[in-house]
């Protein structure tokens, strides 16, 4: 199982284990994490579910596809670490994972 950690935009910390296979939206929602508010449900349609995937982390998750790319170029808040978390399925591993919870207000 990975243990991924979101930083949350209040400043707080949360640490959530994510069974292989599920997304990182998915478990933050699973978990009532504030944030990720998912309005598509996961259909890579909103880009209410932007998060910061720090470089370090991306060798465990696919690359973005371009229907992820097109949407965060329209986030105001996006940058080179900005990510979908509903596109972020977590693979079978071990791993610890750190992500930042964009801050959407």
């Amino acid at each position: 199982m990975t243990k991924v950690t979101y930083d949350l935009p209040d400043g707080s910390t949360e640490h959530v284990d994510v069974e292989p296979g599920e997304t990182l939206m998915n478990a933050a929602l699973r978990n009532n994490l504030p944030g990720i508010v998912a309005e598509c449900g996961g259909s890579c349609a909103c880009a209410t579910c932007h998060v910061h995937l720090p470089k370090q982390y991306t060798r465990f998750f696919a690359e973005p596809t371009d229907e992820e790319t097109d949407l965060i170029a329209y986030l105001d808040a996006a940058d080179d670490d900005s990510r979908l978390s509903c596109q972020l399925v977590v693979a079978d591993s071990e791993a610890e994972i750190h992500v930042r919870v964009a801050d959407s207000r």
